[in-house]
């Protein structure tokens, strides 16, 4: 198998999800999840990412669909389709699955996976992070991680406007 068809391997639905989550919970690994549109990845994406992964064995993306990100974001974004950034996503060694969800937040997804470990950005407080509730009802952890300063999709888009 090609690296492409590897990289896409980890882009899944909800439904292959729970049986993927399954047999990793039976190989004892711990799951951490988080969420996000991630809509032009860039670093602080990546060390986020990458410091979310290191607190378990298997990172899962939540990922925002288009229909998702245009209501949150507003009518420009997101700049990228959702395929391309599952894509870029997936495309990271630590990532071990990537998932679309269409709601406004990831709540009904988190209810599915009940991870191990949620993580959010430190602008969160642990009680204002959706999915919280489940995760600590369920005996995980909710960890805000700091982002890296300076960076965002957002002063991204802004500098590339004002050329």
């Amino acid at each position: 198998m090609n690296k492409l068809d590897l990289i896409k391997l980890k882009i899944t639905t909800k439904e292959d999800l729970s049986r993927w989550i399954s047999c990793s919970r039976f190989s004892g690994h711990k799951i951490v999840f988080t969420n996000g549109c991630f809509d032009i990845l860039h670093r602080g994406h990546v060390e986020y990412l990458a410091k979310a992964a290191s607190l378990g064995d298997e990172l899962i993306i939540g990922l925002n669909t288009d229909d998702s990100v245009k209501r949150l974001k507003g009518e420009l974004r997101p700049i990228q389709d959702e395929y391309s950034r599952a894509l870029i996503l997936a495309s990271l060694s630590f990532v071990s699955k990537v998932v679309l969800f269409d709601e406004d937040t990831p709540y009904t997804l988190i209810n599915q996976i009940i991870p191990d470990i949620l993580v959010k950005g430190s602008d969160y407080k642990i009680e204002d992070i959706v999915g919280a509730d489940i995760v600590l009802k369920n005996g995980g952890k909710v960890i805000p991680i700091d982002f890296v300063e300076g960076f965002s999709t957002t002063k991204i888009i802004d500098k590339l406007e004002h050329k």
